[in-house]
């Protein structure tokens, strides 16, 4: 659970178009958890044609009242009958899986219906584990024999670049694969130890449209 800092909404207008944190999510043990928008990444949002998370209508505030209730409400239904393949694609420690911030920040409340994902910000704790998802394969367009399951990855850290100084640059050999998410690239600049990365899931037609992957330090 220390391995978790705060978690950030991130919403994008649609697949392949730029990821923007919109909002973050903060806990602590006197104030509680709390909700409240980040005004630079709104302002780029509406930009694209976001208003607002239904349940928090009001961007100028800051939420108190029931945030992780409202927002935990996307996290998979315990009485599913395929409950432990989720636990397991998503590396989830089950003993926190009443935990409705710990099971937002690993599994990302990602749903099929809209643009958001809920992304922490890790801290390099010893044997922090998580799965994460590559990005910029669409400009990539992999070949569906590029990467294979528990294929060992590389990567490089990138401060100068443009749009991310945090972005982590991921190779197989000395071919690139993509980047880290935005948001779960920030750990790796916390510390000079070595992460770990292994191809956890693929998904293809043609060419690799997502990858996911397991991080570890």
């Amino acid at each position: 659970m220390n391995a978790i800092g705060n978690i950030f909404l991130v919403w994008r207008a649609g697949k392949g178009s730029q990821r923007i944190p919109i909002g973050v999510i903060k806990k602590n043990v006197t104030e509680g958890i709390r909700f409240k928008y980040l005004k630079d990444g709104i302002e780029e949002a509406k930009k694209h044609g976001f208003t607002s998370y239904e349940s928090f209508p009001d961007t100028l505030k800051e939420y108190s009242n029931d945030v992780i209730e409202i927002f935990g409400k996307r996290i998979v239904n315990t009485e599913r009958n395929d409950l432990q393949a989720f636990f397991d694609f998503w590396k989830i420690d089950t003993q926190y899986k009443d935990d409705k911030f710990y099971m937002l920040a690993y599994t990302q409340g990602m749903l099929p219906i809209d643009n958001f994902e809920f992304l922490a910000d890790f801290i390099p704790v010893r044997n922090l584990s998580f799965i994460t998802e590559l990005t910029k394969l669409s400009h990539l367009q992999l070949l569906p024999n590029a990467l294979t399951v528990g294929d060992s990855l590389t990567y490089i850290l990138e401060p100068s670049n443009e749009n991310d100084t945090k972005a982590v640059k991921v190779f197989k050999d000395k071919t690139e694969v993509g980047f880290i998410k935005e948001i779960h690239c920030n750990v790796f600049s916390k510390t000079s130890a070595r992460f770990k990365i292994t191809v956890h899931h693929i998904e293809k037609n043609g060419h690799i449209n997502r990858v996911f992957v397991h991080v570890t330090l």
